[in-house]
């Protein structure tokens, strides 16, 4: 029987889709797991644990496979009731960052020491990988959660990235995760904790929602939050964004103050409460006013934000009273060829081009410490806990920033852009989960997600405040990098978990 043209475009057709399909499902090849035996000393007693670094599946509505998490969790052996346990739950931020800070930077058993003083890069290997005598595991378990696209994570079968990619879909990922997690192992009558870091307190505040919902709704005990960003207009330097020119202003002055260009003579606490009193009493108005500003008044505004900054007040009018981030750890340092972390404005960096707006290197507070982090993790997962991977472990994907989806609604629904705000989700699971307690955690230091945005933040949208607990440190975004800093964070964890 001889095929008209038309059949066979219509074959070729299928035949083409068929390998499209074809190429795009990838393999599910069988879940790898790696258990080892461990102990450690923490808080006094001697810790049996177990080590369980695994892949865990997560399934479509028809039951198949479509994702691949990474964990490693970290179980106490030889409770009398594990059951009953607490369980911490741990990720960093991003969007794209695996939880290599968090699991070896802070809360993991074993630890990567860099430069406490952030005076100089940490180099090429060997590193200085030690026990962490100052963790948590007598008091909780532990789960370090790589979303899909980091570590060793991944999607699978018929999975898409865009089905993860997402605000909600992250956050819906990590909360299926969670919930078989905890089904398999037993522990839904344990006190259950989210450890979340940048924007990884995005997605604890989104997390904890999406736990209340799918008819499997498990209330949280507690939220750490360290370095939060729960209102993106409060961490976004950019032109226009006057929330954010209000919200940086203090951590723009503790960082002066650190490098010796402003506050000399006052103590950091007394002169970053000076800053804020200025921030909500004369910068705000003054900003609003705008170019109804008598030149008197402006003179008078460059002023104070030289006195605050340490930056020249001709540069100040020449910026219209606002200084972007990026322009301010250009500027203080200008003077000598430096410029500053925006992870951790104590962190320098020598630049080639002294004119770029903004430091052109990237920034030092990461690179000087990123590659410490990668060959500790890497190095630990393979001496330590026996794992063999065919494929690298991702610390850091640029894809998923670049290709993430911001919106906060589905498909289809009108939605007016506007910066990222979980914040009302917060206050409205705390107002259903009553028991559930939150810790903010800030450093003074931290030029990305200053610790007045939080202040600003958890003043507003409904939030409990007497469930909120500040605690602040003399270091940045990851104040865990500064010693004093680890030992303070640490207790002040310990406390939160014991309360």
């Amino acid at each position: 029987m001889k095929l008209n043209i038309l059949s066979i475009i219509l074959l070729f057709s299928i035949s083409v889709s068929a390998q499209e399909k074809k190429e795009t499902t990838k393999p599910v090849p069988e879940a790898k797991s790696f258990v080892t035996n461990h102990q450690i000393t923490n808080g006094g007693k001697i810790i049996r644990y177990k080590a369980v670094a695994s892949e865990t599946y997560l399934k479509n509505d028809s039951l198949e496979p479509v994702a691949s998490i990474w964990s490693v969790a970290y179980i106490q052996e030889g409770v009398s009731d594990p059951a009953k346990r607490p369980v911490t739950f741990v990720f960093n931020g991003g969007p794209g960052s695996a939880s290599v800070w968090l699991h070896m930077g802070m809360l993991g058993p074993k630890l990567v020491k860099v430069q406490s003083d952030a005076k100089k890069d940490d180099g090429a290997a060997p590193y200085n990988l030690m026990d962490n005598k100052n963790g948590l595991f007598d008091l909780t378990d532990l789960v370090f959660i790589d979303p899909v696209g980091t570590g060793y994570s991944q999607v699978i079968g018929k999975g898409k990235v865009k089905d993860y990619w997402g605000l909600n879909e992250d956050a819906n990922s990590i909360a299926k995760f969670i919930r078989q997690w905890v089904t398999k192992n037993n522990r839904w009558f344990s006190p259950k904790y989210i450890a979340g870091e940048s924007f990884g307190t995005v997605r604890a505040a989104a997390v904890a929602n999406a736990l209340e919902e799918g008819g499997q709704n498990m209330s949280l005990n507690g939220l750490i939050l360290i370095s939060q960003a729960l209102d993106y207009a409060g961490s976004t330097s950019v032109h226009d964004n006057i929330t954010s020119y209000l919200t940086y202003l203090p951590s723009m002055a503790a960082t002066a103050w650190y490098h010796k260009k402003a506050g000399q003579g006052k103590s950091l606490e007394s002169f970053i409460d000076e800053c804020r009193n200025y921030t909500y009493d004369s910068y705000a108005p003054a900003l609003y006013k705008g170019s109804l500003l008598s030149e008197a008044e402006q003179n008078k505004v460059a002023e104070r934000l030289s006195y605050f900054t340490g930056l020249d007040k001709g540069y100040i009018l020449k910026s219209d009273l606002r200084i972007l981030m990026p322009r301010f750890q250009k500027e203080l340092l200008a003077d000598r060829g430096l410029a500053i972390g925006r992870l951790d404005g104590r962190f320098m960096g020598e630049e080639v081009d002294a004119l770029t707006d903004g430091p052109h290197l990237g920034d030092p507070a990461s690179y000087q410490i990123s590659g410490a982090y990668t060959a500790s993790l890497n190095h630990y997962l393979s001496s330590d806990l026996n794992v063999s991977m065919d494929r690298p472990y991702i610390t850091s994907n640029d894809k998923v920033y670049k290709n993430w989806k911001w919106r906060p609604i589905p498909e289809g629904e009108q939605w007016e852009p506007s910066f990222v705000n979980v914040t009302r989700k917060l206050a409205e699971t705390m107002r259903r989960n009553t028991e559930m307690r939150v810790m903010v955690a800030s450093g003074y230091y931290d030029l990305i997600c200053p610790f007045f945005d939080a202040e600003y933040t958890y003043s507003r949208n409904g939030i409990d405040r007497e469930k909120i607990e500040m605690t602040y440190y003399e270091a940045g975004h990851m104040m865990y990098t500064h010693e004093p800093d680890f030992l303070k964070l640490s207790n002040d964890i310990r406390e939160f978990l014991s309360d």
